[in-house]
């Protein structure tokens, strides 16, 4: 059924700005030689590399894509890496990278260039006794058929390169995945599959829900950033998907998402997870696959900036090295002793706490605790209000919001899941797009925020004020569209809500509804005198996710009113 659903549009060549020095299709192997630079601005190899240029490997259904390798010299067989996106195996050296980089404020120097954007350096792998291979999947550069975006098909293909791979004789058999952003995802998918050869999967930050995550957050149509990845990837010789046509077409649930939601149940391969509190593309979606994957062996590191930092951090690859050198080497390493849960703590005012272990997420001492909204003080309080009071605003006004404070007389820590669970009534209108944030404050009401990249110069600032949420951190966010607000009970737990999507369900004039909003997990510090404000309005708090994209704007309008205390007593639920 959703083969059916699928809309696909015509794909363009790589442009001038996604070409690295390797793009041109030229198949055959060559030595790299130790020393060898692909551009002065990039780090040399340290090692001789045999690289393996447009190898064809054939899908399944008789579809052939491409692949580069990169593999030590010598004859002794080695296990392998795979990173699998749709950006071009070649971009690594391209303008657009590059600025990429300059953009998070990290030097070009701390990569070869020969990585995918996004995945696995050759110049560190190979030089540790691993080759990496970078394929373009379907339908990108010089590959045969259609591409698809975060989708089931990409885990068969990922399952037919990786039984592909484990033939080769410069293989040990044994195959990893890495990666972050698509890189990630894209695990996900092929795990599910449950390739005989897989043998460790190291997901660094992505999506797990391209409805919930990417086009339809809270069941609104934000598909800005949606729209870059598809007009600004997917590059190719023939048709690309068409998501953005694919949700206004299919805006509720269908067998179309439903495949675009992996397995879960069926990952049961050792996984080291990545995540971070602070991308509001990717941390939802790392956590629920964190929670639901059935992998017995696996592990969770949050940390306190954003990924392309971390993903190349020098102590991070060393770490991401042990974990490959146990499942794909059989290295008897103590890496099963690492910690199952690693947690980090934001203070946003310089003094972050990272590496926390823990044997779950939440931490077993995390308590999910009520506070309610006081309408008559604008208070977060423990006890709930015996009088009821209405609060709102209109929407067209200033101010379109309305919040709640709590001061904090003690050391105080969240770390896990909240949750709001809110009773609202929509005046001349039949529909409310709802958007919720918790904030710090320091002692004197000051809102607390955080770079999450080594770049903070003025033109970040400027990103960043109102949008690129991915570059600075300003609090936990969610957002619920009030029709869509039916909760699946099977998804659904006390600590993360979790929407159907599959209805509508209008509001009627003096209709009081129920609602539960998830937002994204968190992990914060208040010291004494500190407040966290808690906001529900009709307007996008964070902005956009990415420079650059369109903002989406809420489809509001009349009066939004929340309702607190009495027997409509709403409150925020904080994992204390």
């Amino acid at each position: 059924m959703s083969e059916d659903q699928r809309m696909y549009v015509p794909s363009t060549p790589l442009p001038p700005a996604r070409t690295g020095v390797l793009t041109a299709f030229d198949p055959g192997t060559r030595t790299l030689q130790a020393g060898f630079q692909i551009a002065p601005q990039f780090k040399s190899l340290p090692v001789d590399i045999v690289f393996e240029k447009d190898v064809p490997v054939q899908m399944r259904d008789g579809v052939t894509i491409y692949a580069d390798v990169f593999r030590p010299a010598g004859s002794e067989k080695v296990p392998v890496i795979m990173a699998w996106s749709p950006y071009g195996k070649a971009q690594g050296s391209s303008l657009a990278v590059m600025g990429v980089f300059g953009l998070v404020g990290l030097p070009n120097s701390i990569v070869s260039g020969l990585e995918k954007f996004e995945g696995a350096d050759p110049a560190y792998w190979v030089a540790q006794g691993y080759a990496i291979c970078n394929p373009d999947m379907r339908g990108i550069v010089d590959g045969e058929g259609s591409s698809v975006l975060w989708d089931r098909q990409d885990g068969r293909d990922c399952y037919d390169v990786i039984e592909w791979l484990a033939e080769q004789e410069w293989c040990t058999g044994k195959v990893g995945m890495s990666g972050t952003s698509y890189l990630a995802v894209s695990q996900w998918f092929a795990a599910a599959e449950q390739p005989p050869h897989l043998a460790a999967i190291n997901p660094w930050e992505g999506v797990s829900d391209v409805y919930r995550d990417l086009v339809m957050r809270g069941g609104m149509p934000d598909t800005g950033f949606a729209r870059q990845l598809q007009e600004g990837s997917f590059f190719g010789k023939n048709e690309k998907e068409d998501i953005i046509g694919e949700a206004e077409s299919y805006p509720l649930m269908t067998d179309l998402w439903e495949n675009k939601i992996p397995a879960f149940d069926k990952i049961t391969v050792p996984a080291y997870v990545v995540a971070s509190y602070s991308n509001t593309l990717h941390t939802a979606g790392t956590f629920r696959a964190w929670r639901r994957m059935a992998s017995e062996q696996k592990w969770l590191r949050i940390h306190n900036t954003q990924e392309w930092p971390d993903y190349y951090d020098e102590q991070h690859q060393d770490e991401l090295r042990r974990f490959f050198d146990h499942f794909l080497k059989d290295h008897d390493n103590g890496w099963e002793k690492t910690p199952t849960v690693r947690y980090s703590l934001l203070d946003l005012e310089g003094g972050d706490q990272i590496d926390i272990p823990a044997d779950q997420f939440p931490p077993a001492h995390s308590v999910p605790t009520k506070f309610y909204l006081d309408g008559r003080s604008r208070t977060l309080t423990t006890t709930a209000p015996a009088a009821e009071m209405p609060v709102g605003y209109t929407v067209a006004a200033n101010p379109d919001a309305v919040s709640f404070l709590t001061r904090f007389a003690d050391e105080t820590v969240l770390v896990g899941y909240p949750k709001a669970r809110i009773f609202v009534e929509a005046r001349d209108c039949d529909d409310m797009d709802l958007f919720v944030l918790v904030q710090k404050l320091d002692a004197y009401g000051t809102p607390r925020e955080a770079f999450t990249v080594p770049n903070q110069s003025a033109i970040a600032h400027d990103l960043t004020d109102r949008g690129a949420t991915i570059l600075r951190y300003k609090g936990s966010d969610g957002r619920l569209r009030v029709s869509l607000r039916h909760l699946d009970e099977t998804l659904s737990t006390n600590e993360v809500p979790a929407h159907s999507f599959d209805r509508v369900e209008k509001l009627a004039s003096g209709e009081i509804v129920e609602i539960e909003i998830d937002l994204l997990p968190i992990g914060l510090i208040f010291h004494p005198g500190e407040q966290l404000r808690f906001v529900i309005s009709s307007r996008n708090l964070l902005g956009t996710m990415m420079p650059g994209i369109r903002e989406y704007v809420g489809a509001n309008s009349g009066q939004h009113v929340v309702h607190t205390g009495g027997e409509h007593a709403s409150y925020l639920q904080l994992p204390l």
